[in-house]
């Protein structure tokens, strides 16, 4: 018989949306995240001017990219606190209209700056809607399906990814009808050619609005988690406090100073001093991330509800896992997100392969990392967290030092070693919404993960921006340059093995 305060299971089918909804999310998620990385070089032209120099052009392809992951982060903390005082629901529904409205007005954009701003915070809530997801999901679904699910979470973002290139291609290939309709429907020739030329990025990026109708279907149908409930019954969920966010705030302009410091618009200042900014900001970064937990952990101690002993695990799990989150995200953004990109500037195997460069090399590792994701989440339930992460670590290194190295044209091969690194490479976004929740308990467990996996993005943006720098260090060769920070992954190697083994481990209360 179970127990009179045992966590209530919700119903099947209550558990097959709140699935659905949070995969969709996720899927949607990683649309957004994939739209700008393949058409980033035809907006980027649009808006700076064909008579831009090629290096400006990748300084603010890397500072978008950048931004990104700095509001991303930011989401991360702020909506996982959301969730972790209002609730889970309440929460992604918000988090995926911010991300879903300000992609679309990225359409609209008729600056670089306009871009790098929209889309930061359209991450915000992308940020935000994979940590609470992740937390909503996992306390829902059973122990025994967590594995599965966790899977299914990852490559949910990579369909996503796939979506982008794949309507991409097709928007190519039907651009008259295209055209034709818009005419029709009463928009104007001049307004018709501004959303279809240079790739149709801006039709691409207003597509991006679309995620918005999901949050009726979150509202009617998903249920919020009975785990958070029994919090918020008890009223430590009172202990999250409004003025702790100005942490946050001062955390997210540490790190928006650090990006502003390696853009163009700051290019004559003296290196060091861009050195010294970003040792001080990140410093500042983190504190203001962690702040707005260890003010909750304060007041939970002091209500005598939780030991000071663990509150300090609480931090250093968080310390920990944004490690783990920052090596994969950095390999990520610094080296495989660049793959379409360089793609589109190789010689072809065949003249009719060069047009459709950057698309197919998205598919390519999109299809692979949809198939990694959920192996590797698998291989972490039946083998263990640290040696999967270790394994998934030495792999990428091997996978994306084949990839750039060892390939100068694009074409057949070229795509199957792109579907190897990018599946490699990807296969942690599989591995981390299982074992992140498992780190945390109930109470904290959407701002620890969120801050342990988005802070990461903090760490990746630094990085990445270093990328476009290392371009010019080799002679604006990206191969030398991505195959450098690919050796970020060796790290991994060793770092897992200082965190805590969870395999067989039920979700901490």
């Amino acid at each position: 018989m179970a127990s009179p305060n045992a966590t209530p299971v919700p119903s099947r089918g209550a558990q097959y949306a709140t699935l659905a909804a949070a995969l969709l999310g996720w899927m949607f998620d990683g649309f957004e995240m994939g739209l700008f990385p393949l058409i980033g070089k035809p907006a980027l032209k649009d808006l700076l001017g064909s008579g831009a120099e090629a290096t400006v052009s990748d300084q603010w392809f890397g500072v978008i990219m950048a931004v990104f992951l700095v509001g991303a982060a930011s989401g991360g903390v702020f909506f996982g606190w959301l969730g972790d005082k209002v609730g889970r629901v309440r929460a992604m529904s918000l988090s995926i209209l911010t991300y879903a409205i300000f992609t679309g007005l990225c359409g609209f954009a008729t600056e670089a700056w306009h871009i790098a701003v929209l889309r930061f915070i359209a991450s915000l809530g992308m940020g935000g809607e994979w940590s609470l997801g992740v937390a909503l999901v996992n306390e829902i679904w059973p122990g025994k399906s967590r594995a599965f699910i966790a899977g299914l979470i990852g490559a949910a973002s990579n369909v996503g990814f796939l979506m982008v290139a794949l309507l991409s291609i097709g928007l190519t290939q039907v651009i008259g009808s295209v055209e034709s309709t818009l005419l029709a429907i009463g928009v104007s020739e001049e307004m018709t050619d501004s959303l279809l030329r240079n790739s149709a990025w801006r039709f691409l990026m207003i597509t991006g609005a679309f995620p918005a109708l999901l949050i009726f279907f979150i509202r009617l149908f998903v249920p919020e988690s009975a785990k958070w409930e029994e919090e918020h019954a008890t009223g430590k969920t009172a202990n999250w406090n409004n003025s702790d966010l100005i942490g946050v705030m001062i955390g997210c302009l540490a790190a928006i100073g650090i990006i502003f410091i390696w853009s163009p618009v700051a290019k004559d200042l003296p290196a060091i001093l861009a050195f010294a900014v970003t040792l001080v900001g990140l410093g500042v970064a983190l504190a203001g991330f962690l702040y707005p937990v260890r003010r909750y952990l304060s007041r939970t101690i002091a209500a005598g509800s939780l030991s000071p002993a663990d509150g300090s695990v609480v931090i250093w799990r968080m310390l920990f896992g944004a490690t783990l989150a920052g090596i994969a995200l950095l390999g990520t953004w610094g080296s495989i997100q660049w793959a379409p990109r360089w793609a589109g500037e190789l010689q072809p195997d065949t003249v009719d392969q060069k047009y459709y460069a950057a698309a197919l090399t998205q598919i390519a590792t999109a299809t692979g990392a949809i198939i990694s994701t959920i192996l590797a989440a698998m291989a972490a339930g039946r083998f263990g967290r640290r040696p999967t992460y270790a394994v998934l670590c030495l792999g990428s290194f091997v996978t994306a030092v084949f990839f750039y190295r060892f390939h100068d044209t694009f074409g057949p091969q070229f795509l199957m070693a792109a579907f190897l690194a990018g599946g490699m490479t990807a296969a942690f976004y599989g591995f981390f919404p299982l074992y992140f929740p498992e780190l945390f308990p109930t109470a904290v467990r959407a701002t620890g993960q969120g801050f342990a996996f988005n802070f990461g993005r903090i760490l990746a943006a630094i990085g990445g921006l270093q990328t476009a720098n290392l371009m010019g260090f080799f002679d604006n060769s990206f191969p030398k340059a991505g195959s450098l920070l690919a050796g970020i992954y060796l790290l991994g190697i060793f770092v897992i093995w200082l965190g805590p083994e969870t395999k067989g481990r039920e979700l901490p209360n």
